[in-house]
């Protein structure tokens, strides 16, 4: 799965609500909130659920593509992928739980088994993994557009 470098994604404050962002990602847009119980007016998804999605969309699309490739016969992927944080006070790490069904009645178990390995492989679940991630802050003084990376 190639990584689209081509652009940006723009997060803005709307000004609704306490925790309201409109987020664009090319000619795609969707809102992100927090929920009620957290301050927020539950208008979109939260931040942890824009994670999740992505881990989720990320594995499904790795299948489509693995099981296109090897002319195996899924018929569709649907993943449910929760989150938790578990440890100590020293220490807290995250867990992302993915339960993965393969619909496609021609699957072997061979091909079955070969799939739920081939979803660890993608993009996304190898970045959250990696050791190595670089995430950097800087302030901006004016507008933010979108940017070629």
């Amino acid at each position: 799965m190639a990584e689209d470098k081509s652009g940006s994604i723009v997060v803005r404050s709307t000004g609704k609500g306490k925790f309201q962002h409109h987020i664009t990602a090319g000619k795609h847009e969707l809102t992100a909130d927090e929920p009620a119980k957290l301050g927020g007016d539950d208008t979109g998804l939260a931040p942890y659920d824009l994670l999740q999605a992505a881990l989720g969309a990320c594995k499904s699309m790795t299948l489509r593509m693995y099981a296109d490739h090897k002319g195996w016969p899924l018929d569709g992927v649907d993943i449910c992928v929760t989150h938790e944080k578990i440890g100590d006070a020293d220490g807290k790490q995250d867990v992302f739980h993915c339960q993965i069904c393969l619909h496609g009645d021609g699957l072997s178990a061979e091909q079955r088994a070969r799939l739920i390995e081939i979803a660890d492989k993608c993009p996304v679940h190898k970045t959250l993994q990696a050791q190595n991630t670089v995430i950097e802050s800087l302030e901006f003084k004016g507008k933010i557009t979108a940017q070629k990376a």
